[in-house]
């Protein structure tokens, strides 16, 4: 599977059926050593502008081992986590 056909699956949480957006929209997070795959950072606006004139970013990141299945049009994973809630050094 190439990249750019990877990057257009839509992300969707497999207990709520929560939607992510497409894959396209995250950051990708690997380790520089190995190679390997850790996870996908994601980040959700809230609102369209805070009090502070800035749009709200809440990063959620979606480890690689929560992937559950990717199937033609979608990715389904069992949660997120927020970012200080992951661990890296695995």
């Amino acid at each position: 599977m190439l990249l750019s056909e990877l990057a257009q699956k839509e992300l969707i949480q497999v207990e709520d059926g929560i939607r992510y957006g497409i894959l396209a929209d995250t950051d990708l997070i690997f380790n520089t050593k190995t190679g390997d795959i850790i996870g996908f950072e994601i980040k959700k606006k809230f609102g369209r502008f805070s009090f502070k004139g800035r749009q709200e970013q809440s990063d959620e990141y979606i480890p690689w081992k929560d992937i559950v299945l990717i199937g033609e049009h979608r990715i389904l994973f069992t949660k997120a986590s927020t970012m200080h809630e992951a661990d890296f050094d695995e």
